[in-house]
């Protein structure tokens, strides 16, 4: 999905629900509305993602979450045009993962509209052994942070689920850190490398708009973005250890 998707995360609406029970944007942020969004990022040959939670509140408490709204909220995103569902863990009501996804996967398919399920429930249930029937990929680990043993850490705990991820179904070690100035350039490439060997989504969480060239030429580079991409979609998995060295 790298270079097809724009995606708002958490903040992108308002704190509470309209007198309809709707989700509305922040009027501040998006003066005219997602929808509008929408479809200025369609006319560019681009898709659009939105942020959602399974409980009471989105992570940061600013927004409601979608429990008891699944089918509302489903619909709402269906008719803005959105291609791609972030879903959080934050505030929830203490009912098991496998259940609480599964609500709003069944809300995203009575919508009829093609919207990519991206579960993000920290791999705290081990969502590789269930997210298939589920959604279309799901978080196998907590979050990254922009450092090389935070990048490690989260890769070695992804590739435990290698066996799980195929076309339709993806294991998710969390967004790219790449050009957010945490690692050296020789880090960020092996990053982005690992995560595109491990066909994870290619998610980049920097700030597009300062992009430097040095992380244009890793994100851009189109032999490992296709080995990402290929259509045979085995992810990669360690298979010898010698010392600290693997292969």
């Amino acid at each position: 999905m790298l270079c097809s998707l724009r995606m708002p995360d958490d903040c992108w609406g308002e704190s509470n629900r309209d007198s309809q029970g709707n989700l509305v944007a922040n009027k501040t942020t998006f003066p005219s509305g997602i929808k509008a969004l929408a479809d200025y990022v369609h006319s560019k040959g681009l898709k659009l993602g939105i942020y959602a939670d399974s409980g009471y509140r989105t992570c940061t408490g600013t927004m409601p979450g979608s429990i008891g709204y699944e089918e509302k909220d489903a619909m709402t995103f269906a008719s803005w045009g959105i291609d791609y569902l972030k879903y959080d863990n934050c505030y929830n009501d203490d009912t098991r993962p496998t259940i609480r996804y599964q609500v709003m996967s069944s809300a995203l398919k009575k919508t009829r509209r093609s919207i990519f399920f991206s579960m993000c429930e920290w791999g705290d249930m081990r969502p590789a052994l269930w997210g298939a029937k589920v959604g279309n990929s799901w978080r196998t680990t907590d979050d990254i942070s922009d450092s090389w043993g935070s990048m490690l850490k989260i890769a070695d705990m992804n590739e435990v689920y290698a066996d799980y991820a195929k076309p339709g179904g993806w294991n998710d070690p969390d967004m790219l850190e790449v050009g957010n100035g945490g690692m050296k350039y020789s880090e960020y490439v092996v990053h982005f490398s690992i995560w595109a060997i491990s066909k994870a989504p290619l998610l980049l969480g920097c700030d597009i708009r300062n992009i430097t060239n040095e992380t244009m030429q890793i994100i851009s580079n189109q032999e490992v973005i296709a080995i990402n991409q290929d259509q045979l979609g085995v992810q990669a998995k360690k298979v010898r250890m010698e010392g600290e060295q693997m292969v």
